[in-house]
C-alpha cells in the first residue's frame, strides 16, 4: 500500500511541475523550427513595433520569444513571438 502511495505522490508531483513549466510557454513551444533559423532580439522587437507596440524588453525563454511591451493604449502586455517568423502567438494584458 506504501509503494502506490508514493508512486501516486510522485506522479501528481511531477504532473504540476509539468504543467508549471508549461505555463510560462504556453503549454507548448512557439517554434520547431533550430535556432539557427530564429531572428535576432532587434527584428523581433521591430517587427512587434511595426505592430503598434512599444517593446521595453526583450528575451528567449525556450522556444519562444518574450517581449514586455505597451500596447497602442498605453496597457502593459507580455507577447509570445515565434523566434523563427516573429509571428505574435499570443499575448497577455496585464
Amino acid at each position: 500500500m506504501r509503494t502506490i502511495a508514493a508512486v501516486t505522490a510522485a506522479a501528481l508531483l511531477s504532473m504540476g511541475a509539468v504543467s508549471m513549466a508549461e505555463a510560462g510557454s504556453l503549454g507548448r513551444p512557439c517554434t520547431t523550427a533550430p535556432e539557427a533559423q530564429w531572428l535576432s532580439l532587434e527584428q523581433l522587437k521591430a517587427k512587434a513595433e511595426a505592430q503598434g507596440y512599444t517593446v521595453q524588453k526583450a528575451k528567449l525563454k525556450g522556444a519562444c520569444g518574450e517581449l514586455y511591451a505597451r500596447d497602442a493604449t498605453g496597457a502593459r502586455t507580455e507577447l509570445f513571438v515565434d523566434p523563427a517568423s516573429g509571428e505574435i502567438v499570443a499575448a497577455e494584458r496585464d
